[in-house]
């Protein structure tokens, strides 16, 4: 099944039931008011979503209305936790590369991840709203997991059970901030705004044959001011799955429900398929120039993110944002 949360002037909006060729969608309240609602009690709950879920898709929704991702928030506005990894380690070792650093052989090994900030997620349309562009911005287009309760000490193979759902996220980053803040030895903070996440996330069933193996084996496309930039795989070099990512995060502790794992970069080492940040392909001009010339964002850019299926129908909706200042607050 196939859901979103549309914005009713709320903090955590309204949970729709969203057809599979997200055309239509039917409200939920019936069954759960938000989201965090349904995960707290998936188990009762998430069957009456499916069966709700069945008539909407077979054309017998009777409150169905047209599904208008402009109107959606994040699927989950807020989270009790969102935690990104760097599953692609093609990405961090071209990083490492390009300032002509070593990469340690653990990384293929263990994995890297950052806890963000899950107070303050950005739908799919939302702008992205910063105050300098000299601050270096960066689109990061990513796959992410919605969990159940995982318990701490689960292994990979129990980490998968309790994955219920998943959406694309644009994992905001502010490239020239970063150095600065990894220098302290506590990093990110000011470098890692507010995360954008698709319009609908879905049930791993959603995804048939693609969903394999902890992966999403499909291509994740970006789209930088209408020029396809990148395509990379989402089920090719990606070393850590996401049971491996959970498991990783609850070797100390419990996840809750409705927390959020991020893939890290989508990124494949045939650089032919593109980028999914910008901050790679300026790597690869490092590698190959000495000298990166693709600029980050500026105000006015605008950034798509979107995965089709085998039959080039969009699954869980498009990021489609833009780039905007900030207004100076007045001092009173």
């Amino acid at each position: 099944m196939k859901l979103a949360t549309l914005s009713d002037g709320s903090r955590d909006g309204q949970l729709v039931v969203v057809a599979r060729d997200l055309k239509s969608a039917q409200v939920a309240d019936r069954i759960a008011p938000t989201l965090q609602a349904a995960l707290d009690d998936w188990a009762f709950i998430a069957p009456q979503l499916i069966e709700l879920s069945q008539q909407l898709n077979a054309g017998r929704g009777h409150r169905s209305f047209d599904f208008d991702p402009a109107k959606c928030m994040a699927p989950l506005p807020r989270a009790f936790q969102w935690v990104d990894g760097s599953a692609y380690v093609n990405h961090v070792e071209l990083v490492r590369k390009a300032r002509k650093a070593d990469m340690p052989e653990s990384f293929w090994e263990d994995p890297l991840m950052y806890q963000g900030g899950s107070d303050d997620f950005l739908g799919p349309m939302d702008d992205i709203v910063l105050a300098h562009e000299e601050w270096g911005i960066d689109f990061e287009a990513e796959v992410a997991v919605i969990t159940g309760d995982v318990p701490m000490g689960s292994t990979p193979d129990q980490a998968h059970q309790h994955i219920r759902l998943l959406m694309l996220a644009n994992d905001v980053s502010l490239r020239n901030l970063i150095p600065a803040e990894l220098a302290k030895g506590f990093g990110f903070l000011q470098s890692k705004p507010a995360t954008s996440f698709s319009p609908v996330a879905v049930t791993p069933d959603e995804l048939g044959d693609a969903w394999l193996g902890g992966k999403v084996h499909l291509p994740l496309r970006s789209t930088w001011n209408g020029k396809l930039v990148g395509q990379p795989h989402a089920g090719t070099d990606m070393v850590f799955n996401f049971p491996q990512l959970i498991a990783h995060l609850c070797k100390s502790r419990n996840a809750r429900a409705g927390s959020v794992i991020g893939s890290g970069t989508v990124s494949n080492k045939d650089a032919g398929r593109g980028y999914s940040c910008i901050a790679e392909k300026r790597c690869l001009e490092m590698i190959a120039d000495g000298i990166a010339s693709t600029p980050f964002m500026l105000f006015g850019d605008t950034i798509n993110i979107e995965m089709l299926d085998s039959a080039g129908k969009s699954i869980f909706g498009a990021i489609a944002q833009t780039v905007k200042q900030a207004v100076a607050r007045k001092l009173r």
